[in-house]
């Protein structure tokens, strides 16, 4: 994984996406050290959020950390997700896809940087990556293969300039581990 400290950097975090990757390893996040990390790596220009939210929810840990993230640095792309009922399975779900803000942004963007991080395993991301390596940007996509199944598509991770395992920054972005039990947790 090459990194230049004169490269415009961008992170582009698909909230779902990277929570799912981040679950499946079993990771905590401290998203000042993500910050922290990419700013040695280069100049970090922006750092975007994009998740969806049920706006009817009284209460919801995301919006929590949606605005801890908001006055930390980060760029955040919300909209409205719509929940419904899986006719198939009778469970609730969550609507609320992000991949267009997520490539209207990107395609935007690199007209002004020099290296976007991807935080996605979606196979849908590969016509962007694509469309961004055409105009000279190099892309980095970070994600697992370690998960089964593995949350990084084959086809995104072979097209991308660099393939960054998830796994391998949990050193350097994970929060410490907590001891007591699960009760004892915040």
């Amino acid at each position: 994984m090459a990194f230049y400290p004169d490269e415009r950097l961008g992170l582009f975090i698909d909230g779902a996406n990277f929570y799912s990757a981040l679950r499946a390893l079993d990771i905590e996040v401290d998203y000042s050290k993500l910050l922290d990390e990419f700013r040695r790596r280069g100049r970090l220009v922006r750092a975007y959020y994009y998740t969806a939210l049920i706006e009817d929810q009284e209460f919801s840990p995301l919006k929590k950390m949606v605005d801890w993230l908001d006055y930390n640095g980060f760029t955040i792309i919300t909209k409205s997700a719509k929940e419904y009922t899986d006719a198939s399975s009778g469970r609730k779900r969550i609507k609320g896809d992000m991949d267009v803000d997520i490539t209207v942004d990107a395609l935007s963007a690199a007209e002004w940087l020099d290296h976007i991080i991807l935080f996605s395993g979606d196979g849908d991301f590969c016509p962007l990556v694509k469309a961004i390596q055409r105009k000279g940007v190099r892309v980095s996509v970070v994600s697992t293969t370690l998960s089964n199944p593995p949350v990084a598509s084959d086809e995104l991770r072979r097209i991308a300039d660099s393939f960054i395992e998830l796994s391998d920054l949990a050193p350097l972005l994970g929060r410490p581990e907590r001891h007591g039990s699960a009760s004892d947790r915040p």
